[in-house]
């Protein structure tokens, strides 16, 4: 079997030579890291570093940090062009820039998804090249819920059945940009079998390989996954559930609560999160951008 080294893989580098710290925050995903101001520009070398820790641990936590949004845009950059793609446009904003907020000014909206629990997902799957890389930052948080749980989809593949791997290998599912698509009720089938042409949708791989770490990643999700392309309706809908059922086990997540502050970077291609519900009456405010990422394979 090739080995990281020669694969070109970075490994993490050992503890005591990072110019940060590294705090597991759940056994299958998460890290907390500790020592950097992100508002500042990183050295090339701790990047590189940060960078080998977020392939290790998927997920990366900074609290405390003081970001404006060009302190955030050129963090983001750091990891690979931005994604313009917002559910919602600002007309004084970054192109990348999406408020997640339920308040409003003027009576209307300053944000998108602004209320409510959300199924677990992986961002902009509906497109030919998803999401990289998401990084979200928390401005205002209510004083209970509205967390945001994450799910290693590495080890979600690996501990697939024998069965359902081979079930799956070569398969590819349909991922549509209509929320709750993929709970298979009675209007997402209407809709499935009656499809507004206008509504962003790709097919790609159930299993996808990273393109950094050479790890395969279980890529389906509840939200937006509606059907496995070339298998009856029955099939595929049994199929798609036991997946959701199995990625979903808390034993994969690390669930986050959110403080003012916090900075969370999640790899879109070896993960799918997930919202609780929290307070609607209660202010939240998140400032996101997401970094572009390649056509999975």
């Amino acid at each position: 079997m090739q080995s990281a080294a020669d694969s070109g893989v970075k490994r993490p580098a050992s503890p005591s030579s990072l110019p940060f710290s590294v705090r597991p925050l759940a056994p299958q995903i998460g890290a907390e890291i500790g020592g950097l101001d992100l508002s500042r520009p990183l050295a090339e070398a701790t990047f590189e570093a940060l960078e080998a820790a977020w392939h290790a641990h998927c997920v990366l936590l900074f609290r405390g940090q003081t970001l404006t949004e060009g302190e955030q845009v050129a963090f983001a950059e750091r990891f690979g062009p931005l994604s313009k793609l917002a559910l919602m446009k600002f007309k004084d904003r970054h192109p990348a820039v999406m408020f997640v907020s339920n308040i409003r000014e003027n009576g209307e909206l300053i944000g998108a998804l602004p209320d409510g629990e959300m199924f677990f997902h992986s961002d902009q799957c509906y497109m030919e090249r998803p999401a990289k890389a998401t990084l979200l930052y928390a401005i205002e948080i209510p004083a209970q819920g509205g967390n945001t749980l994450f799910a290693n989809m590495y080890r979600a593949y690996e501990t697939l059945p024998d069965a359902l791997k081979r079930k799956i290998a070569g398969r590819r599912a349909m991922n549509i940009a209509e929320y709750n698509i993929g709970t298979i009720n009675s209007s997402a089938i209407e809709r499935l079998d009656n499809p507004d042409p206008n509504t962003r949708r790709h097919a790609h791989p159930m299993v996808r390989t990273h393109p950094a770490t050479g790890r395969k990643a279980l890529y389906v999700n509840r939200l937006l996954s509606a059907y496995v392309e070339g298998m009856p309706r029955g099939e595929s809908d049994a199929l798609l559930r036991a997946l959701f059922d199995h990625q979903e086990q808390p034993g994969f997540a690390y669930e986050h609560v959110w403080k003012p502050g916090d900075l969370v970077i999640w790899d879109n291609r070896c993960t799918v999160h997930a919202r609780t519900d929290f307070d609607a009456s209660e202010r939240r405010l998140l400032r996101r951008v997401i970094v572009l990422g390649e056509t999975p394979v």
